[in-house]
This record gives C-alpha cells, structure tokens and sequence, in this order.
C-alpha cells in the first residue's frame, strides 16, 4: 500500500493548495524632491538659464518643484537625484555648472549666515555619486561656504574621496577606492573655531579656521565645463543622489 492509500484508510488525506504568491508591495509616491527631505529651508540652484543667471527656486514654490534630470526624486523615492552638465548655466562667481541646494532660514525667506566661532552647527548627508563628467571627473557633494568662498568640502575626483581646505583641493584624501554609486555619509561639525569632518561616522580631519556669515550647500556641483571636458552637452554630467539631508545649529 502506497503512503496515500494508507493515508485514505484513516481518513487522514488532505487537500494540495497551490501556492499564492505575495502581493507585491505598493509603488513608492511622491511627485517633488521635497517629499523626500525636508527643504523648508533650502533655496534650490539649478544649471538652467543664462551664464551668470542660473535660476534659483525658494520657498513656497520649492516645497512643489521637480525639474527632471536635473532635481528630482528617484523612481523609489529613497533619494533626489540633482545633475549639472557640463553646459549647464553657472553663477556669477563659478565657471562650473551646479544643481545645489543653499541653506536658509525663517522657512527658506532668508539666507542663513553663521559663525564658526558661536556656536554648534552641524551638516550631515548620506548620498551617492552617481555620474562623474568625462575628461575631468570631479564632482563636489557637500560644502561649507562663507560670503567669500568655499572653506571646506567634499570632493571626488574619479575614485578618491577628499575633504578641502580652502584652495587646497587635497588637504585629506578619505578614502582611494570610490566606486560610483556607493552611498556614505560626509558631516560637518563646527565649532569653537574648528571645522570636524567625518566620513562613515569617523573623524577624517580637524580644520583650524575662524569665518562668518556661513552657511552648508548640499548636491552636485560638477568641477567641469565646456573649457575643459568633451563633449559639450546635457549628456555629459555630474550626479549625486542624497537620501538623507539634516543641518542643526545649537
């Protein structure tokens, strides 16, 4: 007797259901970059306009803004995605393209400005380079500025990461082996005078330096034009994705 005929004798066979496939999980929702971070005080510049005119979109209007490729949430809203071509429109004080944000304050209708020397103020981003332009594959995706210049920021150039120093472009190189795509974390804490920055959570660097009326800028601004990368348009480009975006001044 097979196992099944002995299964009939006691009444015991049971009925095979085949199996049911789990429903697949909902599609991720959200039309604007700022259903991803929180912007409320951002002011957004992009790569489109005229040379010295990039346009600029501020609150209210950023809080229901997309402008795709060059800012504009992932299909899986896990990130925003902001791209600069290499002929893209640059601003007044840059030969290069930019999509970036610029903090402000009071809900976006002021430019933030603070001291190195007063207080806490602490940038954090978790993001990822995703494209690099050819010929010069440089990228900036994360900066301090002040109302002159850049005092520090991270920097990529093809697979080494730095963090800057003013002109100094590779003042701390933080890691060699970059593989594009790959998302870390870049933070700034300033503080008494000192700039502390850190990668994946790690102090990589303490930079000694007194400046006001400062503020972070977060995205991608691509270190390349049509002077000196090929070919000169919209397809060559650099990208960063960020999924996580926190400042905090204490």
């Amino acid at each position: 007797m097979n196992i099944r005929a002995a299964l009939i004798g006691l009444g015991l066979t049971t009925t095979c259901v085949p199996a049911v496939a789990a429903a697949p999980a909902a599609a991720a929702d959200c039309q604007y970059p700022a259903q991803v971070l929180d912007l409320t005080n951002w002011k957004e510049t992009l790569p489109l306009g005229s040379a010295g005119k990039p346009t600029e979109i501020r609150q209210p209007e950023l809080a229901t803004y997309t402008r795709s490729p060059w800012f504009t949430a992932t299909p899986s809203c896990a990130g925003v995605q902001f791209r600069a071509a290499v002929n893209g429109a640059t601003t007044s004080g840059s030969k290069n393209p930019r999509s970036e944000l610029r903090e402000m304050t009071d809900n976006g209708q002021e430019n933030a400005s603070w001291s190195s020397t007063s207080g806490t103020h602490t940038m954090t981003i978790s993001e990822a380079v995703t494209n690099l332009p050819a010929q010069r594959p440089y990228v900036v995706a994360g900066q301090i500025h002040d109302a002159d210049d850049d005092i520090a920021v991270f920097r990529l150039e093809g697979s080494k990461l730095y963090v800057t120093n003013g002109d100094d472009s590779h003042f701390k190189l933080v890691t060699s082996d970059y593989a594009l795509g790959t998302t870390f974390e870049a933070k700034f804490v300033v503080h008494g005078g000192q700039v502390n920055a850190y990668y994946n959570g790690v102090l990589q660097t303490t930079i000694s330096t007194e400046f006001s009326d400062a503020y972070f800028k977060a995205g991608a601004y691509t270190q390349a034009n049509c002077d000196n990368s090929s070919p000169c348009d919209d397809g060559n480009f650099g990208q960063v994705v960020i999924h996580q975006l926190t400042v905090t001044h204490s």
